[in-house]
């Protein structure tokens, strides 16, 4: 599978690794960026209102502001600044570009291509048989989907996708339409990523999102950052990891490459980052195979259990243990049976070096344990969040300041939608909450997730797809079969701001209904509309759009879903769209009797910077049948590839946002010049008989004995650890198959890919 327009593998550049991040080369590509895409003027307006207090949430990461008083004037990173200029681009994708361009000519240019054509601007549609897409009008749009929806044989045939861009009020009645409707198939990018946390601290403690706070991180004796990359993914972290080296805090690092934000970041908005050598992040980088994390995690619960035999009551916290936990006998037995050569084996580090992490643990009354998708997108993620539930709680480090669990969310909004009833398998009580405040019964079976979505279009089980505010094709795995399963459907529907792959995967017809982007202002019947955003550490705060929207002719998505829900439902049940439509406030009234913690909204989100949810797990309640925090047993098996093959891992590159690539460029990692590499360790080169520079093609093993493959890859000789290999998603997503998920959360493994290296065809 390979993208026709990217430039060869001849036309790359490759330097050595950075090994400090920031400072400022990257205030100086985020203008050059942004003053690529619109004017100096544009420019200086979304750059001085994103992430303040009367301005427009970034439309990247999850990561959190400071509060108000304390955030800086340009409170963003480098790749939110790129971001925001890319919705704020002053190029516009017409009906003459849908004229020029076929569906099919449209599929073969890759996702950097779709992305630079601008925002979309009308209403189109791609009828039966046709080649181009055409311009439609609202009403009939709105109507050929409506009209698809109420056809269905049970409303279980359609899918309501969406990713974490979209924001709490038009989330909270996408759920309300499709359950009304008569189904619970909301599908989203967390089931892609994050999924695995929620699972393992839903049944651990009680409820699936992280307990900390900034303050929390800043004031930390130790912070653990695993299997993430910070200084590419959500770059602002760093600032709250240098502000807790600043207060005496440690970091440990642990994952498969050494990332340059990890190792020294310079602060371009401080004098120290611009002209000093910027501050270490890492005191300790452990460089892990895939997949070893819960391994590790187990060795440092064994080594603090035989710290407690050796020294009792030193080590553990045994009354925590005794008045908030379950399960700790069970567990205690479980970690005594741990196998130190398993250990090393699967981790790949010394025993040493896991000793000296054990010794800074001790040294620390705080710690805090920070993860992203270097753990969830594994067969046993969920058990090693488990793990590490499991290593807090020895020493009591949840429910308390300076201490507790923070998975590090990837999108924007992507937890605010889960609290807002976007997830597939809805507690009880929210249905029933949700069924009173609007008299009618909620649908109880649970929905399909992302993956289960694939499988049911791909068996003709479902048969109409509506994605908001996301790229589906090139978020989700198994890249041949997801398309494949889309184009089986009767209609694919996509509300976006910009052109995408998913676009250009057309069911029998396709509708692309275009958006106001988050820049955007959005003014109604009722005025001019604020909308509201829950970030990683449950802080809930507006977002009001500043900019002129990209076209009159663009709907809200509060408007899009307000109208499709009249369209299809009717009067019945008797739910005030239209209200909603013209004032969010009214939308806000409802949250407020339906969603716990959101009493008074509409009041306590104007105030500056907004609120914070509560969290039970900060006042040691914990919403599990036993009322208690569970200790859980946890078993692994080291993931290793058959001899001549690699475990890949699929990452972004630092130039990219999710599923798009902004430049072919990731210079962290010094790349220049094209994103079809794989990063492998030198000495698996030379055992593997290859060289840095050779044009392979990553062939995909699975158990059924199936292959994938995606062609025409560089080798680039890397720092990975042995045995394994990295490469760039959406490319690789081809390689990983539907049916390798994470036990329980049905995840996608695009962190554990068995691949062989072939030499190209055309490598001679």
């Amino acid at each position: 599978m390979r993208d026709f327009d990217e430039p060869d593998a001849d036309g790359l550049s490759v330097t050595a690794p950075k090994t400090w991040a920031t400072g400022a080369p990257a205030v100086a590509h985020a203008l050059k960026y942004a003053l690529g895409q619109t004017s100096p003027t544009r420019t200086a307006l979304t750059l001085l209102t994103i992430n303040q207090a009367k301005g427009f949430d970034c439309p990247g990461c999850a990561w959190p502001e400071p509060a108000p008083g304390q955030r800086h004037r340009n409170e963003y990173c480098e790749n939110g600044a790129k971001h925001i200029s890319d919705e704020a681009t002053t190029r516009r994708v017409t009906a003459a570009f849908f004229r020029e361009h076929s569906v099919d000519e449209l599929s073969r240019r890759s996702d950097h291509w779709l992305n630079q054509q601008g925002r979309l601007t009308e209403p189109m549609v791609l009828r039966e048989g046709a080649t181009h897409y055409e311009p439609i009008g609202w009403d009939e749009a709105l109507d050929l989907l409506a009209g698809e929806l109420r056809a269905l044989d049970h409303p279980d045939e359609a899918l309501f996708y969406t990713s974490g861009r979209l924001a709490n009020e038009p989330a909270f009645l996408l759920q309300l339409f499709a359950r009304a409707f008569g189904t619970n198939n909301l599908p989203d990018c967390s089931n892609l990523c994050h999924e695995s946390s929620g699972s393992a601290l839903g049944e651990t403690l009680g409820i699936g999102k992280g307990s900390v706070s900034l303050d929390d991180l800043h004031d930390a004796d130790l912070v653990f950052v695993v299997g993430q990359n910070p200084g590419t993914n959500h770059p602002r972290m760093l600032s709250a990891l240098e502000e807790t080296k600043r207060r005496g805090g440690r970091v440990v690092a642990v994952n498969p490459l050494p990332e340059a934000g990890l190792l020294r970041f310079k602060h371009p908005q401080k004098a120290r980052g611009v002209l000093g050598r910027g501050t270490t992040i890492a005191d300790q980088f452990l460089q892990i195979r895939p997949g070893g994390d819960l391994a590790l995690f187990q060795a440092l619960n064994l080594l603090l259990l035989e710290a407690e035999e050796k020294e009792p009551g030193t080590v553990l916290d045994r009354e925590f243990i005794e008045t908030h936990t379950t399960g700790y006998d069970a567990f205690a037995e479980h970690i005594r049976q741990t196998s130190w050569d398993a250990v090393l084996d699967a981790t790949g580090l010394t025993r040493d070096e896991i000793e000296e992490v054990h010794e800074r643990v001790l040294a620390s009354r705080g710690v805090v344990v920070c993860w992203a998708m270097g753990l969830t997108q594994h067969k046993h993620g969920v058990p090693t969040i488990r793990e590490i539930v499991n290593f807090l709680l020895l020493r009591g480090n949840i429910g308390r300041p300076g201490a507790g669990v923070c998975p590090v969310r990837g999108h924007s909004n992507v937890q605010g939608d889960r609290t807002m009833g976007i997830w597939e398998r809805m507690p009880q009580p929210f249905l029933d909450r949700l069924g009173r405040e609007f008299a009618f019964t909620p649908p109880t079976a649970h929905g399909l997730d992302s993956v289960d979505s694939i499988r049911a279009m791909r068996d003709g089980r479902a048969k109409v797809f509506v994605g908001v505010a996301g790229n589906f094709v090139r978020a989700t795995p198994d890249s041949d079969v997801t398309e494949h399963a889309l184009r089986t459907c009767r209609l694919t529907a996509h509300i976006s701001t910009k052109l995408n792959r998913s676009h250009t995967v057309c069911g029998r017809t396709a509708l692309i209904l275009p958006t106001l982007g988050r820049s955007d202002r959005d003014v109604q019947a009722g005025g001019e509309q604020f909308m509201t955003v829950e970030d990683s550490m449950s802080e809930v705060h507006a977002t009001r759009g500043r900019l002129a929207p990209a076209s009159p002719h663009l709907l809200s998505e509060v408007s899009l879903i307000t109208r499709l829900a009249r369209k299809v439902l009717g009067a019945e049940p008797a739910i005030p769209w239209e209200e909603f439509e013209a004032d969010y406030d009214l939308v806000r009234d409802r949250v407020a009797r339906v969603v716990d913690g959101f009493e008074d909204f509409n009041e306590r989100v104007r105030r500056p910077g907004g609120f914070r949810l509560p969290n039970p797990v900060n006042s040691r309640v914990f919403r599990t049948p036993s009322g208690k925090a569970v200790f859980t047993a946890n078993d692994f098996t080291a993931l290793r590839a058959p001899e001549g093959h690699l475990v890949l891992q699929t990452l972004r590159s630092h130039d990219q946002w999710n599923t798009v690539p902004y430049a072919l460029d990731d210079r962290y990692r010094g790349i220049k010049g094209g994103r079809r590499v794989v990063l492998v360790n030198s000495a698996d080169l030379a055992g593997l008989g290859l060289a840095d520079g050779d044009l392979v093609d990553l062939v995909g093993v699975w158990t059924d004995g199936t292959q994938r493959r995606a062609d025409a890859f560089r080798v680039v000789a890397y720092p990975t650890p042995p045995g394994s290999a990295a490469a760039y998603y959406p490319e690789t997503n081809v390689l990983v198959p539907l049916d390798s998920v994470a036990d329980i959360s049905n995840t996608p493994t695009s962190k554990s890919v068995i691949v062989r290296l072939e030499r190209a065809a055309t490598a001679g």
